[in-house]
């Protein structure tokens, strides 16, 4: 499957009805992180759950129960410091609380970066933008 580079985030979240029309819940960290703005109109894309574990299950090479890390090497995100590690880096937090550490940054600030490092518990990023 291919994702569009103009994609802002990425969550699964159950559909519910109410009074007539459907309704899907933005989890409020994408709100906050700033990927969504809620005065916005976005286009969404739906994924049939059974397709998409299909598609994965035929994309990876070694199956696992575990989730795989939401981020990738290279990968462009735009993050707030939540926390300050013990080493003195900066932690934010992505999908599904899956930690960042990113060296050089302060809490509050929201920063670019480039992730360098995928482990299957964090992932550690460089700063290319700050407070964008």
């Amino acid at each position: 499957m291919e994702i569009s580079d103009n994609l802002l985030c990425l969550f699964s979240a159950r559909v519910e009805s109410e009074d007539g029309s459907y309704v899907i819940e933005v989890p409020q960290r994408e709100i906050e992180t700033g990927s969504v703005d809620s005065d916005e109109t976005y286009r969404v894309a739906l994924i049939s759950r059974e397709r998409a574990e299909s598609e994965e299950s035929t994309e990876s090479e070694t199956p696992t129960s575990e989730p795989q890390p939401p981020v990738e090497v290279g990968e462009i995100r735009y993050v707030e410091i939540e926390d300050i590690g013990k080493q003195g880096d900066g932690i934010a937090r992505v999908e599904r609380g899956y930690v960042i550490i990113v060296p050089g940054a302060e809490i509050g600030e929201r920063v670019k970066i480039e992730i360098t490092e995928v482990k299957s518990n964090f992932a550690v990023g460089e700063i290319i933008d700050e407070d964008f």
